[in-house]
């Protein structure tokens, strides 16, 4: 899917340059619960020097949970923004693994959201882009989708972030996104569904297998080939908590 204002280019330098520039640590988001460090990433260039802000959570400051394996949550940051990325979504801001000052973690792109727009108003809306985010989430299985982790930017795109706690074999689907339960799919979204279908069975297998266990891909084309089958949003799970709390 081709974004007006997403230059696929442009997400490709970010990635590189995330990839081969210095991290350093300038502060922390206080109010996450594992170590998520705000930090600046620099990138020497025979051209030009460039330095932009980064979001770097290193697997060593993950809380335990108790229903998700230990260590494990950088790596399913990372499929996120791979499973947006390949699905052409765009929906998830340039993200790595790779190490850091703090060892290895999950390092994105910081995202600036529109100081114009009310979260508090725009997640309940009808936007074509939250539509696509809840369809992302029911491929990632996200058991978190609050509030406070949409990022609409200026121009009319959307982010999501804080996608450790994703891709459970359990159905876990927790969001405050349910504005098209029982909505049927679009012809575009059976596509999409399709696609990703394709990533975790076929062309991205292996790459996958190296990101999270083989019974979690299982479980992850088992419930997509269930939302084709069904061919709409799903309804809330009433054995397991419909929306993530504190919702923002």
């Amino acid at each position: 899917m081709s974004e007006t204002n997403i230059d696929p280019a442009q997400i490709e330098r970010d990635l590189v340059d995330l990839n081969n520039g210095v991290l350093t640590v300038t502060g922390r988001l206080v109010d996450a619960s594992n170590a998520t460090l705000y930090a600046m990433c620099s990138v020497k260039s025979s051209t030009k020097d460039r330095e932009f802000p980064c979001i770097y959570k290193p697997i060593a400051g993950e809380r335990p949970l108790w229903d998700f394996p230990d260590g494990s949550l950088a790596n399913r940051e990372y499929l996120t923004f791979l499973v947006s990325h390949w699905l052409e979504l765009h929906l998830v801001p340039p993200t790595i693994l790779r190490d850091g000052p703090y060892g290895t973690g999950m390092v994105q792109k910081w995202i600036d959201i529109d100081p114009e727009v009310d979260l508090m108003e725009f997640y309940q809306c009808g936007d074509p882009k939250l539509r696509l985010l809840a369809l992302l989430d029911i491929i990632i299985n996200n058991t978190d989708r609050k509030i406070g982790h949409l990022i609409p930017i200026a121009g009319g795109h959307l982010y999501g972030c804080d996608h450790g706690v994703t891709f459970h074999v359990d159905d876990k689907l927790r969001t405050v996104l349910w504005q098209w339960a029982g909505l049927g799919f679009s012809e575009e979204e059976k596509a999409l569904l399709l696609q990703a279908r394709e990533l975790f069975s076929v062309t991205k297998c292996e790459i996958i297998a190296g990101l999270i266990e083989e019974e979690e891909i299982a479980a992850t084309i088992a419930r997509i080939d269930r939302a084709i089958i069904e061919e709409a949003f799903p309804l809330p799970n009433p054995d397991w908590p419909a929306v993530p709390w504190p919702p923002f």
